[in-house]
C-alpha cells in the first residue's frame, strides 16, 4: 500500500473515530435537550439550521481551498506560500465571520418571521457571535489538515461537543426557569462558548507547533506570492465550494419554512405538524448524522491527498487514491445503512424510550422515518468522495452543479409528498434519497471521466453491499429471535460489527493492508 493511500486511511480512521464520538455526544446533547424541555428542544432546532446556513455561506469553502493549496505547496517543497496562505485566509475568514456576525444580529426580525416562532428572536442572538469564532477556527484546521494532520482536528471537534453538553445543558436548564425562549437561548449560547473553547486550544497548538513548518525544506527557486494573489486564489477555489456546501443547509432553511405549512395543508393541526418536524429533525436527522461523520472524515482526507498527487503531476497516484476513497466510502456507507435501517426501531426506543415527553405514537414515527432515511446514509457518503475528489482535481465547480440538480429535485418533492395527506412528513426520506442518488450519480460520471478511470463496480459497489447484505441477513434474523431490549440492541449492533468485518475480509472488501493502515500511528494533537 502506498505511503499517500496509508496516510488517507489513518486520516480516515483519526477523523472518523472523533467523528463518531461527536455525533454519539451530539445525540445524547439531544436526548438530555428533548429531557430538559421537548418545547426547548424544537426552538433550538428551528434557530440552528438558519445558522448553519450562514455559518457555511462564512466559512465552508476557504478551508478547504487552505487545504488545498497548503496540500500543493509542501508537495512542492514550497512551505513559505504554505504559510502565506494560511495568514491570507485568517484574515480573510476572519473577516466574513465578523460581516456574518453582524448581519445575523441586525436581520433578527427577518429570521424570526421565516421561521414563523416568536420565541426564538432571543436565540438568534445567542448564537450569532459563534459564525465568526467558528470562521476563524476554521481557518487553523484549513492549514493543519493541509499538511495532511488530522488529529488536531478531530481533538477540537470533540472539545466543541463535550463543551456543547457541559455547557449548553446548565445553560439551557437555567434559562428554562424565566420561559422557553429564555431556555433555547441558554442552549444556543452554549453552542457559541463551547467554539471558543475550541478556537483556544487551536490557537495555543499552532503557536506551540508553528516551528515544525518553519523547519521544512524551501525550495530556493520557487517565487513568493503576493497576498493578493493568494486571496484570489482562494476566492476562486472556494465559491464553487462554498456554493456548493451551502446547498444543503439551505435546503434544511427552506424544509424549516416549508415543512410545517405543507404538513397542514396535509391535515395535520399546528401541533401534530411542529411535533413531527421536531421528531424528523431532532431524532431522526441527528441519528442519520452519526455515520455520516464517516463521510466527513473521508471528505477532509481526499481534498490535501489529491491535490498533492495532482501539484506532483502523479495521475496514476491520484486515480489510485480515488479507487481507495471509493472504495471506503461505500465500505462504510454499506453496513451503515443497512444497519441502521434494520435495527431503526430499536434504536429509537433505545436512545428516547424513556424520555417523558415521546409517546409511543412519537417513537413509533420516528422509527419509521429512520427505516428509510438511513438508506440515505451510504448515498451521502459516497457523495461527500465524490465531491472531495473532483475538488482535488480542481473541477470544484461540477459538485456545485449537480448539488444544485439534486436539491432543487428534493425541494420539488418535499413540497409535493409532505403537502400529501396520508403522506406527510413520511415524504421528507424519500426526497432525500432522490436527492442524494442524482447528485452521486453525476459526480461518479464526472470521476470516471477526468480521472480516465471505469467505474470500479466489483470494488465499490458488489463486495461491500454483498458483505452488508449477510450482515443485514444476521441482523434480521437476531431481530426476531430476541425480543427487543436495551441490552438485545447493544448485542445486535455487535454482532453487526463481527459479521460484516467477517464478511468483509470473505468477499476481499477489505484487506489486512487497510487495517494496518488505519492504525499506523502518524501526527500528534
Amino acid at each position: 500500500m502506498a505511503e499517500s493511500t496509508k496516510s488517507v486511511a489513518k486520516s480516515i480512521s483519526v477523523l472518523g473515530i472523533a467523528g463518531i464520538l461527536c455525533k454519539l455526544v451530539g445525540v445524547f446533547f439531544s436526548i438530555l435537550l428533548n429531557r430538559i424541555s421537548k418545547d426547548v428542544a424544537a426552538d433550538f432546532y428551528l434557530v440552528y439550521p438558519t445558522y448553519t446556513l450562514l455559518l457555511t455561506i462564512s466559512s465552508a469553502g476557504l478551508p478547504v481551498a487552505v487545504s488545498r493549496m497548503v496540500a500543493g505547496f509542501l508537495a512542492r517543497n514550497d512551505p513559505r506560500n504554505a504559510k502565506s496562505t494560511f495568514r491570507a485566509a485568517l484574515l480573510m475568514l476572519s473577516t466574513i465571520g465578523a460581516f456574518f456576525s453582524l448581519l445575523m444580529v441586525l436581520l433578527n426580525r427577518v429570521l424570526v418571521d421565516m421561521v414563523n416562532v416568536e420565541e426564538v428572536s432571543l436565540g438568534f442572538y445567542a448564537i450569532a457571535p459563534c459564525v465568526m469564532i467558528v470562521c476563524v477556527l476554521s481557518a487553523f484546521r484549513g492549514l493543519i489538515q493541509g499538511q495532511q494532520n488530522m488529529v488536531p482536528t478531530a481533538v477540537s471537534q470533540l472539545i466543541e461537543q463535550v463543551g456543547k453538553v457541559a455547557l449548553s445543558l446548565p445553560l439551557a436548564a437555567i434559562g428554562l426557569q424565566k420561559s422557553v425562549a429564555a431556555g433555547a437561548a441558554g442552549a444556543l449560547f452554549g453552542i457559541t462558548l463551547a467554539e471558543t473553547l475550541a478556537l483556544i486550544y487551536m490557537v495555543v497548538r499552532h503557536h506551540l507547533k508553528k516551528q515544525e513548518l518553519e523547519r521544512l525544506p524551501q525550495d530556493p527557486e520557487a517565487a513568493s506570492m503576493q497576498s493578493s494573489r493568494l486571496m484570489s486564489r482562494l476566492v476562486l477555489i472556494s465559491i464553487p465550494i462554498t456554493v456548493s456546501a451551502c446547498i444543503i443547509p439551505l435546503s434544511q432553511v427552506i424544509d424549516s419554512a416549508m415543512m410545517i405549512r405543507r404538513m397542514l395543508l396535509a391535515g395535520l393541526s399546528a401541533a401534530e405538524a411542529k411535533t413531527a418536524y421536531g421528531i424528523f429533525t431532532s431524532i431522526v436527522i441527528r441519528l442519520i448524522n452519526i455515520p455520516t461523520a464517516l463521510a466527513l472524515a473521508i471528505s477532509m482526507s481526499l481534498v490535501p491527498a489529491i491535490s498533492a498527487c495532482r501539484s506532483r503531476n502523479d495521475q496514476p497516484a491520484v486515480r489510485h487514491e480515488t479507487n481507495n476513497g471509493m472504495r471506503y466510502a461505500f465500505l462504510i456507507g454499506f453496513p451503515c445503512s443497512v444497519g441502521m435501517s434494520l435495527l431503526s426501531k430499536q434504536i429509537v426506543y433505545f436512545l428516547y424510550g424513556d424520555v417523558r415527553d415521546f409517546t409511543a405514537a412519537h417513537l413509533q414515527l420516528a422509527s419509521e422515518l429512520l427505516t428509510f432515511s438511513a438508506m440515505t446514509v451510504v448515498l451521502f457518503t459516497a457523495v461527500q468522495a465524490t465531491s472531495s475528489i473532483l475538488q482535488g482535481l480542481r473541477k470544484q465547480r461540477i459538485p456545485m452543479y449537480t448539488m444544485i440538480a439534486g436539491v432543487l429535485a428534493k425541494i420539488v418533492l418535499n413540497y409535493i409528498l409532505i403537502g400529501t395527506p396520508g403522506i406527510d412528513i413520511h415524504g421528507g426520506p424519500y426526497a432525500s434519497i432522490a436527492c442524494y442518488f442524482i447528485v452521486m450519480t453525476a459526480n461518479l460520471f464526472f470521476i470516471c471521466r477526468y480521472t480516465e478511470m471505469r467505474m470500479n463496480w466489483m470494488g465499490w459497489i458488489v463486495r461491500p453491499g454483498l458483505a452488508a447484505a449477510v450482515m443485514g441477513a444476521a441482523v434480521w434474523g437476531l431481530t426476531r429471535v430476541f425480543p427487543m431490549g436495551s441490552i438485545t440492541t447493544i448485542l445486535e449492533v455487535l454482532a453487526g460489527v463481527v459479521v460484516y468485518l467477517l464478511a468483509a475480509f470473505a468477499v476481499k472488501a477489505l484487506s489486512k493492508d487497510d487495517l494496518r493502515a488505519m492504525m499506523r500511528r502518524k501526527g500528534a494533537a
